[in-house]
């Protein structure tokens, strides 16, 4: 007769054993794996090739002599000269300032605010590592 007392034994081994024979298989064979799919990507209508922005460097000495693109430009009529030179240049130019360290603040923020005011937003300021 059966006994309603035991509490029957669960055997997981054989599973246990199944499972880690299917992992190292697993992992033997998943990286020969190669899943590749052609895939023809459609054209796009506008082709047009990428344009280089063009670049402004303004150098500013110590003694307040001041260079764009190697030519030199003075501090008192800079903002008049900057506004006739950025003509040539799209609004989009990047301008790098780089200014001696012992220039007064104010005088590199009037060349900064000049070149604003000539349509150029694209602005940034060198500094040394």
């Amino acid at each position: 007769m059966f006994d309603w007392d035991d509490k029957p034994e669960l055997n997981i081994t054989p599973l246990v054993d199944v499972m880690l024979v299917l992992l190292a298989i697993l992992m033997v064979i998943s990286p020969n794996i190669i899943y590749e799919e052609l895939i023809n990507l459609p054209k796009g209508s506008a082709q047009t090739q990428v344009k280089e922005k063009k670049e402004i460097e303004i150098l500013i000495t110590a003694s307040k002599e001041i260079t764009v693109n190697k030519q030199p430009f003075e501090l008192a009529t800079f903002n008049d000269n900057f506004l006739l030179f950025s003509n040539q240049f799209p609004s989009d130019s990047v301008v790098r300032i780089s200014a001696d360290h012992g220039l007064d603040y104010g005088d590199v923020i009037a060349i900064m605010s000049g070149v604003k005011r000539a349509g150029l937003t694209n602005i940034s300021l060198a500094t040394s590592n």
